[in-house]
């Protein structure tokens, strides 16, 4: 994905939880991470930033005109987990260009 600087949009990442192949709903908002493409290892505990569900994606409102956030130039991994029963996924969801 690629978004403007000045641009304020959602960035949404489609995440499903199942538990016996029905789908679950899960209670705790989703959380983002966005680490620089050359950092490395996973995001650490201040990286996190929460987003929103909006089924059936995760989503996080990033930009100067109200966001969670505002990034900088650059190019980005974008990092999605969220609480589901015992588990805790994380996964990399892709990267995001910041022109």
């Amino acid at each position: 994905m690629e978004i403007a600087a000045t641009s304020t949009e959602y960035i949404k990442v489609t995440a499903t939880s199942k538990a016996g192949g029905s789908s679950v709903n899960p209670a705790a908002a989703p959380k983002f991470a966005f680490q620089p493409t050359s950092a490395t290892g996973n995001p650490a505990p201040e990286d996190w930033l929460t987003g929103e569900w909006a089924a059936p994606h995760a989503r996080i409102l990033i930009g100067p005109n109200g966001g969670v956030t505002t990034l900088a130039l650059g190019e980005y991994r974008v990092w999605v987990t969220w609480a589901a029963g015992l588990e805790t996924p994380v996964y990399r969801a892709g990267t995001l260009t910041v022109y």
